[in-house]
């Protein structure tokens, strides 16, 4: 299935840019360098088992183990020793991360309540795109009665485009459901 997102982007989505931006070269046309999904567990310093639920929860989502972030530095205000784990992120790139945008934009997205497209405005100036997800819920592979608390992520996909423009055309050829302002 990863292996249809890829050849549309040789076939179909690379001329398709040139065409638009006039590139010269085969290699200035922006493509995607990874996935990153990120999610914070503030509760997790205290409860161990939230972690844990987070760790099988994300691994299920995108098929790969993720990390745990730690805190770098202490901060008495949220009760937060350093080396405690605040976090987990997993890092997609290749196969997996054409898998993961496929099953995204096509099943999950679309499963959002009152869904009108994502906003076109999260870009970070770099044509890299960054979406929050409020629940894991609108992944088919998470099941309601396998979770103990709605918990949401943040998805973050890095191109090489150098600029917003060509990074919200190099997401919307590849299906990514801009709303439109």
């Amino acid at each position: 299935m990863a292996e249809k997102l890829k050849v549309t982007y040789r076939e179909k989505i690379v001329p398709k840019l040139i065409e638009q931006f006039q590139y010269k070269n085969i290699h200035q046309v922006p493509k995607l360098v990874k996935v990153t999904v990120n999610r914070g567990l503030g509760e997790a310093a205290q409860n161990a088992k939230a972690l844990e639920a987070s760790l099988s929860e994300i691994a299920m989502i995108t098929g790969q183990k993720p990390v745990v972030t730690r805190a770098k530095k202490a901060i008495a205000g949220f009760k937060i020793r350093k080396g405690m784990p605040v976090g987990i992120m997993v890092t997609l790139r290749s196969d997996r991360m054409y898998a993961f945008l496929e099953r995204l934009i096509n099943l999950s997205l679309p499963r959002i309540r009152d869904f009108r497209g994502i906003s076109p405005k999260s870009f970070d100036g770099r044509g890299n795109y960054t979406l929050g997800l409020r629940e894991q819920l609108i992944f088919p592979e998470v099941e309601y009665d396998s979770i103990d608390q709605i918990r949401g992520m943040d998805i973050s996909i890095i191109t090489t485009a150098n600029t917003d423009e060509e990074g919200r055309a190099l997401l919307k050829e590849i299906g990514m459901p801009f709303r439109d302002n």
